[in-house]
């Protein structure tokens, strides 16, 4: 392919329009990272959530993508998705002000934090329906798509890596709730770098339109209608149920003492473990694209899933102390490491078998489904654990993933390739 001005176009990174939104997404996603830490550790230590309401929370910004994901897709893909994105980036940056004001003037409880944290998921909902749909807009080539897919995973993958340890800093030095003004800044800069984007959109007239129910059903038929992303589809939100048990537990697992079932690690210690996984996704992202011209995206990502129950298996034997916390930072590291690998191929591959014309809503019917099963799993292991222990609630997530991996295996999507190969 060629870009604008006539120059043959071999890697994602020769389109200026690529580099300023795979600059705005590592923005953006480094302050992500750090809100991500903050908000667990101010629940936790600050507010003294229970295992339940850590699950309440993980689940509160997902509960938008359940309830108005399909919808957020058929807006997708009748209106321009840049104007899109800058709005919604701006509107998270003023939000995430909200919560350090709250503390300021004392009045942060769980329930404000639990609706700041679902407006925010609401309008990341309607950015992340534009931003995948958005994304072969700019490539422009599906051949690049796996390519321009691993460098942004990449780039999230060391602010995954760095964000944490930023915010075991701030968190010890200004507050948890003072953290996530970094946040705040980085959509405000995230937006003003997409607002510079200049390539076209193809956006439907109104007269050639259906009905929005019409349009939403189209969708669902698009994804779990399709002999390949079916089965992935489902196999994926088998895996966000059980990943999503796992994740509700894993702080308090790691912040509770011995005595309350937990590692008793520090704000600190919680942060390096983050940050290995964080370098696990970069050592992962940078083997995807090879990974999928070698095997094909199909047996790549079988063999990802396949791999990603085992690490886990660290978390679970681990105990407290400085052997405890190695494995878990050698879990974390290798889980990510298969995370890294099969990201790009997944989203590369339902990217370069839909029309653009469905883009959006593949993508949230997908993404929409996915973070539906989070509002499932996230209090259910939060109740798991509170009714049993830590390590109960770890080894039930593990069992999901088992069970997603061999589902996938033993589908049609194991023999998945990009078109064209």
């Amino acid at each position: 392919m060629e870009d604008p001005v006539g120059t043959a176009v071999r890697r994602p990174w020769d389109l200026p329009d690529f580099r300023l939104l795979w600059t705005a997404g590592t923005v953006s996603v480094f302050g992500s990272h750090v809100t991500l830490l903050a908000v667990q550790v101010l629940a936790a230590v600050v507010l003294q959530a229970s295992a339940t309401q850590m699950g309440l929370l993980s689940a509160a910004g997902v509960v938008p993508y359940l309830l108005m994901g399909l919808i957020a897709g058929v807006i997708s893909d009748r209106y321009r998705r840049k104007p899109m994105m800058v709005g919604t980036d701006a509107g998270r940056a003023l939000l995430l002000c909200v919560i350090p004001l709250l503390y300021a003037v004392g009045q942060l409880t769980f329930p404000a934090l639990l609706i700041v944290v679902a407006a925010i998921g609401v309008l990341s909902l309607f950015f992340d329906a534009s931003a995948q749909a958005f994304m072969p807009t700019v490539v422009r080539s599906p051949g690049l798509l796996t390519a321009a897919t691993a460098r942004a995973e990449q780039s999230a993958a060391v602010a995954q890596t760095a964000g944490p340890l930023l915010a075991g800093v701030l968190i010890r030095t200004v507050g948890a709730p003072v953290a996530f003004l970094i946040d705040a800044v980085s959509f405000a800069v995230s937006g003003l770098l997409i607002s510079r984007i200049r390539v076209g959109e193809t956006v439907r007239p109104a007269a050639g339109r259906r009905g929005l129910w019409a349009e939403l059903r189209e969708g669902l038929a698009w994804v779990y209608q399709h002999r390949m992303l079916a089965p992935m589809a489902l196999s994926g939100h088998l895996w966000f149920l059980a990943h999503s048990v796992l994740i509700a537990v894993f702080v308090l697992y790691q912040l509770r003492g011995p005595a309350d079932g937990g590692l008793g690690l520090n704000e600190f210690q919680l942060s390096v473990t983050y940050a290995g996984a964080g370098l696990g996704a970069v050592l992962g992202g940078a083997a995807a694209n090879r990974c999928s011209v070698r095997f094909g995206p199909g047996r790549t990502m079988v063999a990802t899933r396949v791999l990603m129950p085992l690490p886990w298996l660290l978390v679970a034997f681990a105990v407290p102390g400085p052997a405890g916390w190695a494995m878990l930072i050698a879990g974390q590291f290798l889980f990510w490491i298969a995370m890294g690998v099969e990201g790009p191929n997944e989203l590369a591959y339902r990217q370069s078998v839909t029309p653009d014309r469905l883009q959006g809503r593949m993508n949230t019917t997908i993404r929409s489904l996915n973070r539906g099963m989070i509002v499932i799993g996230a209090p259910a292991g939060g109740l798991l654990a509170d009714a049993t222990s830590f390590r109960t609630a770890v080894w039930a997530g593990i069992g999901g993933l088992v069970l997603s991996a061999a589902y996938l295996a033993l589908s049609p999507f194991r023999h998945a390739d990009l078109p064209g190969r």
